[in-house]
């Protein structure tokens, strides 16, 4: 046997396994951390969901709210609005 020959078969041997080894630890590392970073995303994610949500909802009881003066306020706001939605459907020739 030549030393190239013995030098391919103490690689194969040791080298390949510890190599090997060393990588599939690096991978689950590697996996590992990945899997913590989705989890903070999916968290960070969830919360401002419910941060829109929460705005949302202000929002929609801030409407109802203007929607209740308006409509309280008497027919004079109601024709207004009536005439002004024309207008926009049916603009005027000039």
């Amino acid at each position: 046997m030549n030393g190239f020959t013995i030098f391919m078969i103490c690689f194969v041997v040791i080298g390949l396994p510890v190599i090997l080894g060393i990588g599939s630890e690096m991978f689950k590392r590697w996996l590992t951390h990945k899997e913590k970073m989705a989890e903070a995303l999916n968290a960070q994610t969830a919360e401002k969901a419910a941060q829109y949500a929460a705005h949302t909802e202000r929002l929609e009881q801030r409407v109802r709210v203007l929607e209740r003066i308006v409509t309280d306020s008497g027919m004079g706001v109601s024709e207004e609005i009536e005439r002004l939605r024309d207008e926009r459907t049916n603009p005027p020739l000039n």
